[in-house]
């Protein structure tokens, strides 16, 4: 290893060296400087090649020529500039294990590494590559930055360096060094500018966003049970899976979550899975480079990315394509992804809600939706009641919403007749709280005095068929499960069980029944009325 020790400047050297360091610090864009020292050394500095590699994740450890070689895998040196004889960036080298090669060994430790006689130096071993391209003298240098390594800086030339080449190198070094920190800071703003302009649109969307309701209403037993679940899995970073009917308030849960997380100074960043084109969900997910597709004018910030440190919520989920899920168990499982045209790997650290209305475990077995991903998602599902089986919150959260748009329609509603809140119990709310909430809002704009009047409001929501009510969903779900487990004697496996008939596995249909809590005891079978009952 050459000494550095102070020599004597030459002013050639210095000149050729100034109109580099005159071109590297004309700019802050990391790609211009890094070819401008390549190119630089190599037409200034008669380099037959000069390359430099910076410190960077270990990203390509699958198809790395070097991975053998590297002992954790979290770091390496990646080539970002080659000039002269070579110019591959994406060859054997382009990445380099830190303490392996010379090139590595001169960033973990060996420092500034130079040499006029490449034949005789067994740090440099490949003779017979120097012999055939006529190498006389190289030279490396790590670069740093206050003690922070960046990269390495190498070069080969055919004829040797003297030691004031050597010296003014291990100088232009630090220059280069300089150079390159700055121009990663300006990145570096830039980006977190971007993420925050981003962040700051998306928030505005959101406020403009009518949500269905503002606070958590309702002092029953299964809500009370709700938010006792929310408490215990909110500090955690456990991945929530929110079901329930349409209009429950899953969203509501899920911001429950997020502010009594430690992640509620960071955004919640929520995606609509259904209301995405299929052919944009992974560019939406994940971002994507410029030109990856046509209409790629710019990069674009995916929302994972943009929920870095923060809370994501994918309602709808369920509605998640196929061939999109293992992106999405990867970022659950890893915390890495890829922008849509990009080989860049990014890491976030992201907490997962997902809500849905639909029965995964059905799609799973259907094969329509991954079982491991379902499992990943599901570590706390938290079950929200449709608001049939609270009804003794109906009279709380109508109050609620009745003085909500009062105040915003300028009235002050402060009665609620007996048979108004009756008539409110009665109705069987197949849109749940959301339904309730546009009730409300059309019978403050029906009252024309300080009590609530339904009007037709609440007549008009009434779906009525042949004098018969119209069961939700789920109460038909229920019902058919019931009428076949009758039909069966209560027999669920076999090939004359209800199982077989259902085209289901016995294992899932009792999970549904478990879930519609539909009884196999032939004598405990439910019996069904044409309206839900009134609590």
């Amino acid at each position: 290893m050459t000494n550095l020790a102070p020599l004597r400047p030459h002013n050639g050297t210095t000149s050729t060296l100034e109109r580099i360091t005159l071109k590297i610090t004309s700019t802050f864009d990391l790609g211009e400087i890094l070819t401008a020292i390549t190119q630089g050394l190599v037409d200034e500095m008669n380099a037959a090649f000069a390359r430099i590699w910076l410190l960077g994740p270990g990203d390509l450890c699958a198809e790395c020529f070097k991975a053998e070689a590297c002992a954790t895998r979290e770091q390496c040196l990646h080539l970002k500039a080659s000039a002269g004889v070579y110019t591959r960036i994406n060859g054997e080298y382009q990445r380099v294990p830190l303490g392996a090669l010379k090139i590595g060994l001169i960033a973990k430790g060996w420092g500034p590494t130079c040499t006029n006689d490449v034949m005789n130096d067994d740090r440099l071993p490949n003779k017979q590559w120097l012999r055939e391209t006529g190498l006389k003298s190289f030279a490396g240098y790590p670069l740093t930055f206050r003690g922070e390594l960046l990269g390495v800086l190498a070069m080969f030339r055919r004829r040797m360096m003297g030691d004031d080449e050597l010296e003014r190198l291990a100088l232009f070094a630090n220059q280069a060094a300089i150079a390159i920190k700055n121009a990663q800071l300006v990145t570096e703003v830039a980006r977190l500018k971007n993420q925050l302009e981003v962040e700051n649109i998306y928030l505005q969307e959101e406020i403009r966003t009518q949500h269905n309701f503002e606070e958590i209403v309702g002092q029953s037993a299964s809500i009370k049970k709700v938010l006792k679940a929310v408490e215990t899995v909110a500090p955690t970073d456990a991945s929530v899976l929110i079901l329930g009917e349409t209009g429950t308030g899953k969203e509501l849960i899920a911001r429950a979550v997020h502010n009594l997380s430690d992640r509620k100074s960071r955004a919640l960043i929520k995606v609509n899975c259904a209301a995405i084109p299929s052919g944009l969900v992974e560019s939406e997910l994940f971002g994507h480079e410029k030109g990856a597709f046509t209409g790629a004018m710019a990069q674009k910030i995916g929302r994972f990315e943009l929920a870095d440190k923060g809370t994501i919520f994918l309602d709808e989920i369920g509605e998640m394509p196929l061939e999109l899920q293992p992106k999405l168990l990867r970022v659950l499982q890893e915390g890495e992804f890829e922008r849509v045209g990009g080989s860049r790997t990014i890491k976030v650290d992201v907490r997962v809600i997902a809500a849905t209305n639909r029965d995964l475990e059905g799609a799973v077995d259907s094969k329509t939706f991954r079982e491991d991903l379902y499992y990943r998602l599901s570590v706390f599902p938290v079950s929200l009641p449709p608001i049939r089986e609270r009804r003794e919150d109906i009279p709380m959260l109508a109050q609620y919403f009745a003085i909500k748009y009062g105040k915003r329609l300028g009235k002050k509603i402060e009665q609620m007749p007996r048979k108004v809140l009756e008539a409110l119990k009665s109705h069987p709310w197949p849109g749940n709280v959301r339904e309730l909430e546009n009730v409300i809002e059309r019978a403050v704009i029906l009252s024309k005095g300080q009590q609530l009047e339904l009007g037709d409001a609440l007549a008009r929501r009434a779906i009525r068929s042949q004098g018969k009510q119209l069961l939700t969903l789920e109460e038909l779900e229920r019902k058919h499960i019931a009428e076949v487990l009758k039909l069966t004697g209560g027999r669920v496996s076999g090939d004359s069980g209800a199982a077989k008939i259902l085209a289901m596995k016995p294992t899932t249909l009792e999970s549904r029944m478990k879930k519609l809590k539909v009884s196999r005891n032939r004598q405990e079978l439910p019996v069904f009325r044409d309206s839900p009952e009134i609590s």
